[in-house]
């Protein structure tokens, strides 16, 4: 990819309903927001006294939970659907630049669920084998990380 296409891709597109979600989820998230919702159910506790716990009463709190909580389940799903297709794509990037991983597994979320069930079961053996191991260094040493840094570095050098 070039770095005109990078930066075509760097531009912010977010539509208002993307900026909405993202300031409503964050806000939904925070300390600040659990205390007030806290409060809220707290004074609503406790004026059921001063109205005889009415239906009303009742109804005030049963209707304003189940509004928030159907709007809030759209927009922390829009939320978490564009997070995970951004996590997705950082691994599918992490895969396809790494010569000794397997680009099969670029888009496996496409997979059907007996297909990741293989592949899950050829990851476990690859699991089981590792604990038997015992060597933290192994596969994963420094030393192969440097090893992978410089042949990129050469790779790059000669393209440029």
């Amino acid at each position: 990819m070039t770095n005109k296409n990078l930066k075509a891709l760097k531009k912010p597109r977010s539509g208002f309903y993307d900026k909405i979600s993202k300031v409503v989820t964050r806000a939904a998230g925070s300390p600040v927001t659990s205390v007030i919702a806290f409060g809220i159910v707290l004074v609503w506790a406790l004026t059921g006294p001063i109205f005889n716990y009415s239906d009303t009463w009742q109804l005030v709190i049963n209707t304003g939970t189940t509004i928030i909580t159907f709007l809030m389940v759209f927009i922390i799903q829009q939320s978490q659907n564009k997070d995970t297709t951004a996590v997705h794509l950082k691994l599918n990037e992490l895969i396809s630049s790494n010569e000794r991983a397997s680009n099969r597994l670029v888009d496996v979320e496409d997979l059907t669920d007996e297909e990741l069930q293989v592949l899950r079961k050829f990851y476990v053996k690859l699991s089981n084998r590792a604990k038997l191991d015992n060597d933290l260094h192994g596969s994963h040493s420094i030393d192969d990380a440097e090893e992978n840094h410089e042949k990129k570095a050469k790779i790059r050098h000669k393209a440029g």
